[in-house]
């Protein structure tokens, strides 16, 4: 089968593109916007990727049209399709139709939620079954680097010669479908095993406030089985809200004062507790405590489909995390550069946070493109001073944003600058940061190669 995806350079469709290619069907596909990863591991797969959205790619004769969240009514190929009454389905139905629900090979599904973490903790449960052997099949939002790809079929588990892994771990998404399904992705994927790693407020642009994302969250609690598993961050009282609405399945908290609990930690690890007992000590060098908050929602997971707690740790200390969360990008005079995908307050605070725990009292440069719908909206305006406090200067790019960022930032003081044009950004940037301090830069965007025109310009710096 054809199959042509629209809005294909999401990380979503980018990794719904591998599978069907994965699957043996033909796949081309078409977005706007295309920076790495996913333009990257989009060509590295072979698969045809067109600029824009041009009606003339009907030409193509696709068997189906694969429908990302980004396409709108009043894009001009998708009222070609509609016009012309062409077969088309939303990313999240064609896979869990196609992959998940497949009859020849059901999946048992590990689905991991929440507001934040979700691509690292859908990577370390990956990374932990595959470890132990068990092949899954998996889908993230980002490219894990234990596996270079964000997405993959079931493989032939080491224990079963000849056979297929029957686990996929999908990161589940609470943001709608697609213009034509309002629902969040999550409710297409009917889990065995769920983790609910947090619940705050986000997508401003479609949910009210945050008694509409917990009804989402409820909906995704209904369609679990008595025989399976909710992983639940202890710690959330919204995630409390949403399970007193209805639970029919075990839950297992972690980061409690019961249940799966962080015990002592330092910079190279951190003990596992369960129930109070000690179950060993990842050695690692991930930054933060929500870093280890992650790594016990995945260990309670694998262990629900038979990883021993004991080689889940082992395969954490080899867990090389995800590009884009906290990722080196270079250094240049004496500054390190870092690239992470934090753009709401909570990520951002927490980013920061593990940051200044691995490099102590060392100049964090912070600097932000609120470019996310909830940011453009405002939404989370007010929350920005908070989040940044521990950074010791802030740099905001406010390009096209219907807000003030230099209001927003005021209680900062002079440690915030902010800028609407990125050149001027990158030089002002350049010019405070001194040898030993580390430039952080948050965006869920390309944000224009602001990471490589940073360190050329310190390196230029250098040389002048």
């Amino acid at each position: 089968m054809h199959i042509h995806i629209l809005g294909i350079c999401g990380t979503f469709m980018g990794g719904i593109a591998v599978l069907a290619k994965q699957a043996g069907h033909r796949v081309t596909g078409c977005d706007a916007n295309v920076y790495p990863p996913m333009s990257t591991q989009l060509e590295q797969q072979g698969i045809e990727l067109i600029q824009g959205w041009d009606a003339s790619q009907l030409d193509l004769a696709p068997d189906l049209y694969v429908v990302g969240n980004a396409v709108v009514r009043g894009n001009p190929l998708m009222e070609a399709i509609l016009d012309r009454g062409l077969p088309y389905v939303s990313g999240p139905q064609w896979l869990s139709e196609v992959i998940l629900r497949d009859p020849a090979h059901p999946k048992w599904v590990l689905a991991v939620a929440g507001t934040h973490g979700k691509t690292t903790t859908t990577s370390m449960l990956s990374w932990i079954l595959e470890y132990a052997g068990l092949a899954p099949g998996f889908l993230v939002g980002g490219v894990p680097q234990n596996f270079g790809i964000s997405a993959r079929l079931p493989g032939e588990p080491r224990q079963e010669p000849g056979g297929r892994s029957p686990f996929f771990v999908i990161e589940a998404d609470e943001y709608d479908t697609a213009f034509f399904d309002k629902r969040s992705k999550f409710v297409h994927y009917r889990p065995r095993t769920a983790i609910l790693n947090n619940l705050e407020f986000d997508h401003a642009d479609i949910f009210a406030d945050l008694g509409a994302i917990e009804t989402q969250f409820h909906h995704l609690v209904r369609t679990i089985p008595a025989s399976g598993l909710i992983v639940a961050n202890g710690r959330e009282q919204s995630l409390d809200r949403v399970l007193a609405r209805g639970c029919w399945t075990r839950v297992e908290r972690f980061g409690a004062d019961s249940g799966w609990q962080v015990g002592a930690s330092s910079a190279d690890g951190f003990e596992v507790c369960l129930d109070g007992q000690s179950q060993g000590t990842v050695r690692w060098d991930l930054l933060g405590d929500h870093n280890r908050q992650n790594a016990l929602a995945a260990l309670a997971a694998a262990r629900h489909v038979g990883v021993p707690v004991d080689v889940g740790i082992a395969a954490l200390a080899a867990f090389q995390n995800v590009k884009r969360r906290m990722e080196v990008r270079g250094v240049a005079a004496g500054v390190t550069v870092y690239d992470d995908f934090a753009h709401h307050p909570s990520a951002i605070a927490t980013t920061i946070a593990g940051l200044r725990e691995r490099v102590g009292s060392a100049r964090i440069l912070a600097v932000l493109e609120p470019r996310s719908n909830t940011m453009k909206l405002g939404a989370m305006k007010a929350l920005l001073p908070g989040s940044l406090e521990s950074a010791d200067l802030t740099f905001c790019f406010g390009a096209s944003l219907g807000w003030s960022p230099a209001e927003a930032l005021a209680p900062l003081g002079a440690r915030a600058l902010c800028f609407d044009q990125l050149d001027a950004l990158v030089a002002s940037v350049a010019s405070h940061a001194k040898a030993g301090d580390h430039v952080l830069v948050m965006s869920n965007g390309g944000f224009g190669g602001v990471h490589g025109k940073l360190l050329a310009a310190l390196a230029n710096a250098t040389m002048a």
